[in-house]
């Protein structure tokens, strides 16, 4: 050994280790001696290290060495050991096991005699261990290899090396996927690097290892953690492989891995629990009973309806059964029916307590549970069970029920391995039962509901003939929140109506639900589509802000557009008010197609009631088309794109034919392509028989027209003594049209809504009768005063005409129009069509 002076050191006679390298440093951290060992690990010469500071020696990435990690080692003058990375004579880092242990000096001071020895060759190496450590990790059953920053390998025991298939110097300086064929090598570098890159330690990642000729297919269970110098930084990786093969726990997971890709495959309860009978056996248990219990409705009787029988109530209904026999002979009872259990049992216990029992031996002797249970130790006895596990099917804190694994022909007992595949193979089921089971009863809400929201019916009287077309998006839960509806109003008038609600599902529904109620209660009261319209976002505004969540906050509004259109076959008038609804379609007969300009407006729930009501004729046999997005916008497409396939559709399926006056007989005529033909031909056309972006709602409706025979009108002057005239004129008409029978209370009618108008009302004032599926009396009038529904007292002089009215008519009403008011009674005629 050299020394500070150049000539041979005093130390000199501390022998050198075969491999590895020895140096001396003083107290002041000074190196003071220098092997030839040492020169060759690092490249540095003696006389350009000795009397230098050894922190000069350290490998930095920032360039500022340290050597406060040992501080407290040096002081305390104990020996310590550790992973150093040093800086090469060329400026590389060596990565070497380092030990440090403290001598007396010449001047009474303390030296250290440090010996250091590269991962290559061993973690690091003790002087007096070297063979016991490397013998142990050597002979060691797993795999250990250590890694460099760059993944190459600087070291591996020779179980890596027979199990890896490559010898060590093909290995020692490579990495993985260089190294090693057959390997999922691209898998274990990346947990490798990010157990490099954080830190944190990766455990049980398991991979497979084919051999080249494919004779061998191992599966290794490997962990990684960081290897760390002393001062903190990352110097490689550490791996270690076990081979799990065959094992229990390779079985298990297996087994695991099959449960996640068979159960849940579908959104079914029943589906679900069967599932899980049939992957558990024969692979765990020769039979396994899978029952629910109330919290998952499966049957249509309540299971706290059904009375006990022979000692058993009702707490269970079967919802998957599977054994080794195909007759299962274990099962008392079949899929869908009640399960009785005696109050105490297992199976009650279960639910009661959330945890497993498990009962290797089956105990059958007197004043057992069995015992108590008749049925089933005669089931016990005929079939050879003997061991039992009933296992909770729980999930977000709820028992949902049991699962029951059996075993009467694998004579071995289950095991407490068992028990634990068990309870994860139910834990896993568990999630996806209860979410078939919230999954199914939110569908069985939302399409009850919609059922009950959407028209069963719908009917467009003598004004239109009409079909329709609703199509979830999602097919499965044929749920939305688009609606259509077409709604009878005075005057022989029709209401079209078709909206679509942001979303899906329940809620969607539901709000959809509020909507249509809202349209039905405002078309009542024979308001124009703009101010109908107004009247609805002033609602659903007020709603909104009424729904204040328990942290003061409102509810999101969920918006909605809708089209608002009214025709009257007497006029052939089309008034029509959009919220940022896709414009109507109007197909006139002989098959052009045209989009009328009309002010979009903005979305109901906004409270900006911004609508304006727009007027056309119509001609009679048109049809007017409304509809949602989903059917003409798509994500890849302009909604004008989509517009202009509408009308391409729309003009191809149409065709003109005679026409659908009901002059003669008020019977509904058709008018080319049946229109019902025609709904199909444009939603087969334009929506994807698979899927579709969004819900689609289609309202076709092909104008009528009433014609002179049906209508007689008369303008009035406003002199009382015009009234008997009046009646005279209208019992004429009803003659003329074979309604005589009607003439004593049409003159009652018309006599108080005339004489209401000429008093109370202004100039001009008109009477009209429409004779279509009803008989409708309508008194007109300048004034926007309405006549008020009240009853008289005995000694009142007036104030009973209104009163007469409502008790005559089926129906009566008042109306304003921009001219004034119309006030009208209407009363049922019978149906003579044959």
């Amino acid at each position: 050994m050299v020394g500070s002076d150049g000539a041979p050191s005093a130390l000199s006679r501390v022998p050198e280790i075969s491999g590895t390298a020895v140096a001396v440093v003083d107290s002041q951290g000074t190196v003071v001696g220098w092997t030839p060992s040492a020169e060759r690990l690092l490249g540095h010469r003696a006389q350009d290290v000795v009397s230098l500071p050894s922190s000069r020696l350290l490998f930095s990435h920032d360039g500022t060495p340290t050597a406060k990690p040992w501080a407290r080692h040096i002081r305390a003058r104990e020996q310590w050991a550790g992973m150093v990375e040093l800086r090469h004579s060329d400026g590389h880092g060596v990565q070497v096991g380092v030990r440090a242990v403290p001598m007396g000096s010449a001047d009474g001071g303390t030296d250290w005699l440090v010996s250091a020895a590269p991962l290559s060759e061993a973690l690091w190496r003790p002087a007096l261990n070297e063979s016991v450590l490397e013998a142990l990790l050597d002979h060691a059953p797993i795999g250990l290899a250590v890694w460099d920053r760059d993944l190459r390998c600087t070291w591996l025991n020779n179980t890596a090396q027979r199990r890896h298939g490559a010898l060590r110097h093909q290995r020692i300086g490579r990495r993985l996927t260089e190294s090693m064929p057959g390997f999922d090598t691209e898998a274990v570098e990346a947990a490798m690097m990010r157990v490099l890159k954080d830190g944190e330690p990766v455990i049980d990642h398991e991979f497979r290892w084919i051999s080249p000729d494919g004779e061998e297919d191992v599966v290794f269970s490997s962990s990684f953690f960081r290897l760390d110098g002393a001062d903190g930084s990352p110097l490689g990786v550490c791996s270690v492989a076990v081979d799990i093969s065959g094992s229990w726990a390779r079985e298990r997971l297996g087994v695991l891995n099959e449960a996640g890709t068979r159960i849940g495959s579908t959104l079914d309860v029943m589906s679900t629990a069967q599932e899980l009978a049939d992957i558990a056996v024969p692979l765990l248990a020769d039979s396994v009973m899978v029952d629910l219990a109330e919290s998952v409705p499966l049957g249509e009787e309540p299971l706290e309806r059904l009375e006990a029988k022979d000692g058993g109530i009702p707490v269970f209904r079967r919802a998957g059964v599977r054994s080794v026999h195909t007759t299962r002979p274990e099962s008392l009872w079949q899929r869908g029916e009640p399960v009785f259990v005696p109050s105490d049992s297992p199976f009650t216990r279960v639910l009661s307590s959330s945890q497993s029992h498990f009962e290797p031996v089956l105990d059958s002797s007197p004043g057992t549970w069995v015992d108590r249970d008749p049925d089933r130790a005669r089931i016990i006895r005929e079939t050879g069970i003997h061991s039992i596990m009933v296992i909770p099917v729980k999930a977000r804190g709820v028992v949902l029920g049991v699962a029951v694994f059996l075993r009467n022909e694998t004579l071995t007992p289950f095991s407490r391995d068992d028990l634990l595949l068990a309870e994860d193979l139910v834990a896993r089921a568990s999630l996806s039962v209860d979410n078939a089971r919230r999954y199914t009863r939110e569908r069985t809400a939302a399409l009850a509901l919609q059922r009950h929201l959407l028209p069963r019916r719908l009917s467009g009287g003598s004004a239109v003939e009409v079909a329709s077309r609703y199509l979830p998006s999602d097919l499965h839960d044929g749920v939305g929140g688009d609606w259509f509806d077409v709604l009878p109003l005075s005057g022989a008038r029709v209401a079209l109506v078709v909206g679509d609600v942001v979303g899906h599902g329940i809620n969607a529904a539901a709000t959809m639900g509020r909507l249509r109620t809202a349209v039905h209660t405002l078309a009542d009261m024979d308001l124009a589509p703009d101010e109908l319209l107004a009247r609805l976002d002033d609602l659903v505004t007020r709603q909104t802000a009424e729904e204040v969540g328990p942290d003061g906050f409102a509810f999101p509004i969920m918006g909605a557009t809708c089209v608002y259109a009214v025709y009257d076959p007497v006029t052939r008038i089309c008034t029509i008010a959009r919220a940022g609804h896709p414009p109507p379609a109007i197909v006139d007969p002989d098959g052009r197609v045209t989009f009328p300009e009309l002010p979009p407006g903005t979305p109901i729930g906004l409270g900006l009631m911004s609508f304006e009501s727009t007027e056309f004729e119509v001609p009679e046999g048109s049809v007017i088309a409304l509809y949602t997005d989903g059917l003409v916008e798509k994500r890849d497409a302009d909604i004008d794109v989509g517009l202009d396939r509408l009308s391409a559709a729309l003009s191809r399926a149409a065709t003109t034919g005679a026409t659908g006056s009901t002059e003669s007989t008020g019977s509904a005529g058709r008018t080319g392509t049946a229109l019902e033909d025609l709904c199909s031909e444009v939603v087969d056309t334009l929506v994807s028989k698979t899927t579709s972006e969004d819900d689609v709602a289609l309202l076709l409706a092909r104008t009528r027209s009433l014609g002179p025979s049906q209508v007689a009108s008369w303008d009035l002057p406003a002199d009382p003594a015009v009234v008997a005239d009046v009646r005279a004129l209208a019992v004429r008409r009803l003659t003329e049209w074979g309604l005589g029978h009607l003439a004593p209370k049409v003159e009652l009618i018309v006599s108080e809504l005339v004489t209401n108008a000429i008093l109370y009302g202004c100039d001009p004032i008109r009477l009209r009768l429409i004779r279509h599926t009803s008989l409708v009396c309508e008194v007109s009038d300048a004034s926007n005063s309405a006549p008020r529904l009240r009853r008289a007292r005995p000694d009142d002089e007036s104030g009973r005409g209104v009163f007469l009215v409502s008790e005559l008519a089926q129906r009566w009403g008042t109306r304003f129009t921009s001219q004034g008011k119309i006030a009208w009674a209407e009363m049922e005629l019978p149906d003579t069509r044959e």
